[in-house]
């Protein structure tokens, strides 16, 4: 196996260069991408073509957490510099998302609403009910304390024994209480989790479950009806810097030249390198492109950078557009939804409405869910069933509901492929970003914060590009 490729330096002169060259365009790349600008270096972003294509609805995370009670979002929005008139555009909410399990239609927010909502459907006595909802409260105030203090990242600080140091916190992980809770109300928690959480086929461990169970007790978050919507923003922000987008289309290959690594687009001859290189991709979704070009199959003619070669297990995370009149929407039907697990067909699957940006009178309804592999009579059978379960919480909508054709990007985006982390690393440890330093090289490895959700990848690319900017500088 090799580190880059390394090009003939005759190739220098025909290459474009850039401080910091980022290989992916989800939530962590553009938050990385934005801080490393704003210190004064140039940054390119480069994203795959089916991403940049996607309907803005495919391109919005499921779940705004951390805007009312103080937490990532809202710091991370305000170290951005996001202008006040567009945070003012992410309005607060009580209601976070509703649990939709027949015959519990249960609505999960604010702390009071949360609490009445278990006792209404009979899933606990007002005491426990009280009693859980505090205490999970308490611990998820914890844990955002200790996100938005702890450094989340480093960059190659060897400690002893190799590991990177946990952060603690005498009061760290979940209550008590949860592990005393009678059925069906875990299992109701575990689709909650699943749902937020972005591991693969992992667990997270008991100081995530905290603030992904804790989160959403303070509301939700959402936009007015038109884009720009929270990926727009970001985009805005690094463009602001005076960062710059490249789209690839087709076949490339991560190189270097006289030292600066970056990528090759094949066919085009072009070049674009970077002091350094930031992979905010799956390493494993980058490894299949290599194997995927039948002109170059992966082997000694083509060999795969050992960088590609990491990562621990890894599930595919599917997401379907659909489509339905505005009229046939239930009025107490949530603009998020949860739909715990039924079988191995059907898994938890996280529902979220935008207002349709090509028909006025319509609403489009992006359906996420986790399964082993992307395996195309799988998602088949996911996508029909999908289709059904929302056909039965919307009685009236008939024939009216229509799936969306999507091409599903290979390796760029918050949705497809999720890794878990290795045994011993991600959350609570820190993050070790750097791969190579002759070429500069690092990581924002999202399977580290995978168990955090959202916030995981807003932490990992706000800390991540920080440290890159400083190591840049």
């Amino acid at each position: 196996m090799v580190e880059l490729p390394a090009l003939d330096p005759s190739e220098a002169p025909r290459a474009r260069r850039w401080d910091a060259l980022i290989l992916g365009s989800g939530l962590s790349a553009l938050v990385a991408a934005a801080r490393i600008g704003a210190s004064g270096q140039r940054v390119l972003v480069v994203e795959e073509g089916a991403r940049a294509t996607r309907p803005p609805a495919l391109r919005e995370p499921f779940f705004l957490t951390g805007l009312r009670d103080e937490g990532v979002l809202d710091a991370c929005l305000k170290t951005l510099s996001v202008p006040l008139i567009d945070r003012r555009r992410i309005a607060a909410e009580r209601l976070a998302f509703q649990i939709a399990a027949d015959p519990v239609r249960m609505d999960v927010g604010q702390a009071a609403v949360t609490a009445e909502e278990l006792v209404a459907w009979g899933l606990a006595k007002p005491d426990e009910a009280q009693t859980l909802v505090r205490e999970l409260l308490e611990s998820s105030k914890v844990e955002r304390s200790i996100l938005l203090e702890s450094p989340v990242v480093r960059v190659g600080r060897r400690v002893a024994g190799g590991r990177a140091p946990q952060i603690g916190h005498h009061r760290r992980g979940l209550p008590g209480i949860v592990g005393s809770l009678e059925d069906p109300l875990p299992g109701l928690l575990g689709s909650q989790i699943r749902a937020l959480s972005n591991l693969g086929l992992g667990a997270p461990p008991p100081e995530a479950q905290a603030r992904l169970l804790g989160g959403p007790l303070a509301g939700g978050a959402g936009f007015a009806d038109e884009p720009p919507w929270l990926y727009d923003l970001l985009r805005k922000r690094v463009t602001a810097s005076y960062g710059d987008f490249r789209t690839l289309t087709g076949e490339f290959e991560l190189v270097s030249v006289s030292g600066q690594p970056g990528v090759r687009v094949r066919k085009t001859g072009e070049i674009w390198l970077g002091r350094t290189l930031v992979l905010a991709a799956a390493p494993s979704a980058l490894r299949d492109q290599y194997a995927a070009d039948p002109a170059a199959p992966a082997g000694p003619g083509r060999p795969v950078p050992s960088i590609l070669t990491r990562g621990g297990q890894r599930a595919f995370r599917a997401a379907f557009l659909f489509s339905v009149p505005t009229a046939v929407l239930p009025e107490g039907m949530s603009a998020r939804l949860i739909l715990p697990e039924q079988d191995a067909d059907q898994p938890t699957t996280a529902i979220t409405a935008f207002p349709s940006q090509t028909h006025s009178q319509r609403i489009d309804l992006v359906a996420r869910a986790v399964v082993a592999d992307r395996d195309p009579e799988r998602l088949g059978r996911l996508r029909q069933g999908i289709a059904s379960r929302l056909r039965a919480l919307m009685p009236f909508c008939r024939d009216s509901l229509v799936a969306q054709g999507v091409e599903l990007p290979h390796w760029d985006g918050d949705d497809g492929w999720l890794e878990d982390p290795l045994p011993g690393l991600g959350w609570p440890t820190e993050i070790d970003l750097r791969l190579s330093a002759r070429p500069s090289i690092y990581h924002l490895d999202r399977a580290a914060v995978a168990a955090l959700g959202f916030e995981g990848d807003l932490l990992l690319g706000w800390r991540g590009g920080d440290a890159i900017a400083a190591e840049l500088a």
